[in-house]
């Protein structure tokens, strides 16, 4: 990257209006924080130890529950140390990594949800030929795109973002190093910049929200096409979990990007929801929605007793 800056660090400003609460909420991210990990763990733990989990569609659970401790992780650690009273500055160095793993492990996980809802559609709408189509050689070439495409995006972002001038000031209005917090604080002008960003990270949310749609689309009409209640119930049951996950995720970040004028406010809260509080919920909605995960959770539990 072509860096002229003349700063060497930022500062963050933590999130907006919460002054004075800091302590209230280093306790309630941290419980947050464990929480996920643990709960992320679990999972992962429960789906390589159990043999009747290791199908297609439990290899791409255990790679979201890996994604979910380490998307957090990005954010976290560096605002609980400040909210408890440490400074709030990051270097040059660690606002660009800060930027770049943040939408590398959040666009990567974006393609996953994708992976994951074609997985759902080959198992409802072609059962007989699933393990054909989704073959270990087939797993592992959509995984390795999916780290290639959010390589390739978090690499863009912040290229463009890092090539400006920064010469002051150096606060950053957000508890992360995130484009439309940074961006302002350029010398140079930004506009290609947040024009980039806007258009890329907005484009590739609505591309990949569509291929889920599509994937539901098929899914919807295989579901109604089944006879037996049971069997409707039980093919619904295996993508209400996925479903639900997905919601929780696109819906903060097309809020975030396609906003016309930036609101830090609305900006950190949904923030918030995406980067920390849905890791969390796709620990609990997977492991409460799912039978199999709860049977090998209470295996690894009774081992642990």
């Amino acid at each position: 990257m072509g860096n002229q800056t003349l700063l060497d660090e930022f500062v963050l400003l933590g999130i907006p209006q919460t002054q004075g609460l800091e302590t209230l909420l280093f306790v309630v991210f941290l419980f947050i924080y464990i929480f996920t990990l643990l709960g992320n763990l679990l999972i992962f733990t429960a789906i390589v130890s159990s043999s009747t989990l290791h199908t297609p569609m439990y290899f791409f659970l255990g790679l979201l529950s890996i994604f979910d401790m380490l998307f957090p992780s990005v954010t976290c650690p560096k605002m609980l140390f400040y909210l408890s009273g440490q400074s709030p500055a990051i270097s040059y160095k660690g606002c660009a990594a800060q930027l770049f793993f943040y939408h590398f492990l959040g666009c990567t996980e974006g393609c996953l949800y994708s992976v994951m809802a074609y997985d759902r559609y080959v198992a409802i709408c072609h059962p007989l030929r699933y393990m054909l189509i989704m073959k270990p050689g087939v797993c592992l070439s959509l995984v390795t795109v999916s780290w290639l495409v959010g390589g390739l995006q978090s690499s863009i972002l912040t290229s463009f973002t890092f090539q400006l001038t920064y010469c002051g000031p150096n606060h950053v209005h957000h508890y992360f190093c995130d484009l439309p917090a940074v961006l302002p604080l350029a010398c140079s002008d930004s506009r290609l910049a947040q024009k980039v960003g806007s258009i890329n990270v907005g484009f590739l949310a609505l591309m990949l929200l569509f291929s889920v749609c599509v994937s539901y689309a098929h899914i919807g009409i295989a579901i109604l096409r089944i006879c037996s209640a049971e069997g409707r119930q039980k093919a619904f049951s295996t993508c209400s979990a996925h479903l639900t996950a997905i919601l929780c995720a696109y819906g903060p970040v097309i809020i975030i990007y396609l906003q016309r004028t930036p609101n830090p406010l609305l900006g950190a809260v949904v923030q918030i929801l995406n980067n920390i509080v849905s890791p969390m919920l796709n620990s609990l909605i997977y492991s409460l929605r799912n039978k199999e995960v709860k049977r090998s959770l209470r295996r690894v539990f009774h081992s642990l007793a």
